[in-house]
């Protein structure tokens, strides 16, 4: 059996709701980290099947379990965030796994690197075909468009990267309004004006497995992102040296259309359609774009029949 009888230096977050049948390799991959002065809170988000039955199979005293009625991810970081005893937070979902020294490589950068407040690392889409399952390093933020580049995109999932606790306090922790780009807002908050620190190693692994994902709703994720987008600059208004009106509007409704016309060509049509009828409320985009969103507007099975006369010629 491992203890811990100093306080632990990080804190590992874990929300669990139903994860019976991946939890125990998510589980495992935590502790056989190198690093291991860490707690692991596992917030059981009112879990109906034998996930907590697995978590407490475990014979590890640096496990922590804490119940709460079926709240959502947000509420469950957020409700462990306020007792973690860690100066370092990180997060870990309950169907994903780290690279054994993840943690260790994360919190050396910050160490090396006093100034800065988080560190994130590559990672690697597993079950997924072709390029999106290729291994992604991300890019160096810290840079002259740092704002600019966080605004359009944060390029690291949730389970990749090492925050010291105070700033995400700081910041307010995971706004409960959104179900998906809670923590690509969370980030943008810590990293307007703090340094981060990039650590250029495949560490994390998102876990494609085809059950129950927020990444399977396509066009709720690309629409929670422009709402994040609109309610960070809601928060923190910049001034047109900064982030001008114009680059706030491509770098919010490029992303959509990107989003938009992915699931066009791959004949994903329902998300498309939620996607394009938002862009073309705005009035972006040009013609270009407009001759393949307009049909949107037409009844659904009028639409379709439209794209197969196109695939047929």
């Amino acid at each position: 059996m491992v203890t811990s009888k100093i306080t632990p230096t990080i804190s590992v977050i874990m929300p669990c709701f139903n994860a019976e049948n991946h939890l125990q390799s998510s589980i495992s991959s935590i502790l056989e980290q190198t690093f291991s002065n860490f707690e692991l809170l596992i917030v059981n988000d009112g879990s109906t099947d034998k996930s907590i039955s697995i978590a407490k199979s475990f014979n590890d005293s640096r496990i922590k379990i804490i119940n709460q009625n079926n709240q959502g991810v947000c509420n469950a970081r957020n409700n462990a965030i306020s007792i973690a005893s860690g100066e370092y937070i990180a997060f870990q979902d309950a169907d994903d796994t780290w690279h054994k020294s993840c943690l260790d490589e994360l919190y050396n950068a910050l160490k090396m690197h006093p100034d800065a407040v988080l560190a994130y690392c590559g990672w690697q889409n597993v079950g997924l075909p072709g390029p999106r399952g290729e291994p992604f390093i991300p890019p160096d933020y810290e840079n002259e468009n740092k704002l600019i580049n966080l605004f359009e995109n944060c390029l690291w999932p949730i389970n990749a990267c090492l925050t010291k606790k105070r700033a995400i306090v700081d910041a307010g922790g995971f706004d409960k309004r959104f179900k998906t780009s809670e923590d690509y807002l969370l980030w943008l908050k810590i990293a307007k004006d703090q340094s981060i620190i990039l650590v250029p190693k495949i560490l994390a692994f998102y876990n494609h497995h085809g059950e129950a994902q927020a990444t399977l709703n396509k066009s709720g994720m690309a629409i929670n992102h422009l709402l994040a987008q609109q309610s960070f600059l809601r928060e923190y208004p910049y001034d047109e040296n900064k982030l001008s009106v114009e680059i706030q509007k491509k770098l919010m409704f490029d992303y959509l259309i990107k989003q938009g016309f992915d699931c066009y060509w791959n004949r994903e049509l329902h998300h498309a359609r939620i996607i394009f009828r938002i862009i073309m409320k705005s009035g972006y985009g040009d013609i270009k774009y407009w001759k393949y969103m307009l049909p949107a507007l037409l009844p659904f099975k009028l639409h379709k029949y439209l794209v197969y006369l196109l695939e047929s010629k």
